[in-house]
């Protein structure tokens, strides 16, 4: 648990236990993790199908080492990360987020694990979701809204190499679209969108009114024509956000997940195989998503567990499990107040 939800690595862990005089085989922490995610696998799969249902979910992907036999360097597969949250506007969502671990990041998993979605999906500018819409499954079923975060982080690494007036004027234009949004959060989707027509949709007109004028004149070498051509070329996404109040400006709340597992991945170098990456993917998910409800993962997990494992909730129950659905038990309220 404290590897997912803590990224402290299970060789660590067996050091602090060993100082304690607890000595334990170097085999058996991965087994209790394996059958932790043997246990709650249904549930997980359960929060997929839950974060699928809504309207408005975020994808994005980052590399995992995994170590395989036989090789002395470890192979680079991917954690895919799946998450929605309506806290923003106060809808009806919940805060939830599901890593999926493939072997790649090729155009067939984006295929494979939203070929049956419909709705709007927030992504960065990567080619696999344009595919999916463009010629792929989700065709005409799906619409892309892209982060303005991402278009934001071309105009400063820009500026950084070559201060630019033309990049600091853009970026300072981005950072009042920001100050309208830190003023409309929680809002509902509509007074959102009535904010934004009335403020936000002249500050957008202004980037790409300077955007086009600028552009004719800079080497299309340069790191200022290429953040204004990725601009440009995500311009229908990145406004997305100006047409339905639900959206927005950004993917943060699936980046904000993908913390996580970078520092596991920081702490722990790699996954020792890819059934391990699995098994990741599956305690990370949940305990993330307990966490961002605001619980505490241990006692959430050791609830749960102790549920499926007695029985005591069936599988046709299981979403009484979820986060947000989640209740102890009466003993450990009683415990909790003494």
């Amino acid at each position: 648990m404290a590897r997912s939800a803590w990224s402290i690595p299970l060789n660590r862990q067996l050091q602090m236990l060993a100082g304690q005089g607890v000595i334990l085989d170097r085999a058996l922490p991965s087994r209790w993790m394996r059958k932790i995610a043997w246990w709650v696998k249904a549930l997980y799969d359960r929060l997929l199908a839950y974060i699928h249902s809504q309207s408005r979910i975020f994808c994005d992907e980052t590399r995992m080492p995994v170590l395989e036999k036989g090789r002395r360097r470890t192979r680079t597969t991917q954690f895919w990360a799946h998450a929605c949250d309506d806290g923003p506007w106060s809808g009806p969502a919940h805060p939830a987020v599901v890593y999926i671990h493939a072997r790649g990041r090729r155009h067939a998993e984006a295929f494979e694990q939203l070929a049956r979605y419909q709705g709007v999906i927030q992504v960065d500018g990567y080619g696999a979701y344009k595919a999916l819409v463009r010629s792929g499954p989700g065709r005409g079923k799906i619409t892309l809204a892209f982060c303005l975060a991402h278009a934001r982080r071309k105009f400063v690494d820009a500026y950084r190499k070559s201060p630019s007036p033309v990049a600091a004027a853009i970026i300072a234009l981005i950072g009042k679209v920001y100050a309208v949004e830190a003023r409309v959060r929680k809002g509902t989707a509509t007074q959102r969108l009535q904010t934004r027509l009335a403020e936000t949709a002249d500050v957008m007109a202004k980037i790409k009114a300077q955007i086009d004028t600028m552009l004719p004149g800079l080497s299309p070498k340069s790191d200022l024509a290429k953040a204004m051509r990725y601009t440009l070329n995500h311009w229908k996404g990145l406004t997305l956000f100006l047409e339905d109040g639900r959206i927005e400006v950004d993917t943060n709340t699936v980046e904000r997940g993908m913390r996580n597992v970078a520092q596991g991945r920081k702490s722990s170098l790699f996954a020792g195989s890819e059934d391990g990456a699995q098994t990741w993917a599956v305690i990370a998910s949940l305990l993330q998503t307990a966490r961002v409800n605001g619980l505490d993962p241990y006692t959430w997990l050791n609830d749960v567990l102790k549920r499926i494992v007695t029985g005591a909730v069936k599988i046709n129950e299981l979403d009484s499990l979820f986060a947000w659905n989640w209740r102890p038990a009466a003993e450990q309220v009683k415990a909790l107040a003494a």
